[in-house]
């Protein structure tokens, strides 16, 4: 598939010395396809059976510490909004 993208973006490329609109076409032709279909086709051959395991885990792990980066920042805000606001803390914790 990349060999025939990088071929159109040349043919396009060479069309391009004569009207500059296919410049154009080439550089949208290459966004797409790095944007949507070498990023696809990997994310695809990672999630089958034949990915790595390691790679799974490691994405396993570093979402697990985003987890627990997200979930220790929100209880900061919760001790913080209750030591600066202990009326509304106490409101709350009445109606729950």
């Amino acid at each position: 598939m990349g060999t025939i993208v990088i071929a159109g973006t040349v043919v396009l490329v060479l069309l391009g010395f004569g009207n500059h609109a296919w410049w154009l076409a080439a550089a949208a032709l290459l966004f797409l396809y790095l944007q949507y279909g070498r990023g696809s086709s990997s994310a695809r051959s990672s999630s089958g059976t034949g990915g790595s395991s390691s790679g799974s885990a490691a994405r396993a792990d570093t979402s697990y510490r985003a987890y627990r980066d997200r979930r220790d920042q929100q209880a900061k805000w919760e001790r913080r909004y209750r030591r600066e606001r202990p009326l509304e803390a106490r409101r709350q914790e009445r109606k729950n």
